[in-house]
């Protein structure tokens, strides 16, 4: 079980993140960010390094979260994310510009809605796909 606003602000870091990727263009900052997804995904929010920071820094001044949630939502989310940000660091680093904008606007949207809104896409898909397959 997580506090929840550890994603979101780890949502308004990525936002930043893939902001400056739009506006470089640079593969390797891609590169970068797709390595913390495939760290919060393959390993847990736990070692991720916008948790990391989340933890050290944030939510200690922050009173107790009312509740809880489940990992493995927001763990998915990180996966997805992965996938969408390396075809982007792929597509920028062999000079596939329009691929890489495409693919980092898609998971710019997804870490914008969760930062702004509170509604994690990732999640909301990670939880139709269980229904579809428990049933």
């Amino acid at each position: 079980m997580i506090d929840p606003r550890g994603p979101r602000f780890a949502a308004m870091v990525t936002t930043v993140v893939l902001i400056a990727i739009l506006l470089t263009r640079n593969g390797w900052l891609a590169v970068a960010q797709a390595l913390v997804f495939a760290i919060g995904a393959g390993a847990g929010l736990r070692y991720a390094p916008y948790g990391t920071i989340y933890r050290t820094f944030i939510q200690k001044i922050l009173p107790k979260p009312k509740e809880l949630e489940h990992e493995a939502p927001p763990r998915f989310a990180q996966a997805v994310g992965f996938v969408f940000i390396a075809i982007a660091a792929i597509a920028f680093l062999a000079g596939a510009t329009v691929v890489g904008v495409i693919a980092t606007a898609f998971a710019l949207a997804a870490a914008f809605l969760n930062a702004a809104f509170n509604y994690c896409l990732g999640c909301e898909m990670y939880l139709i796909l269980r229904r579809a397959t428990t049933r």
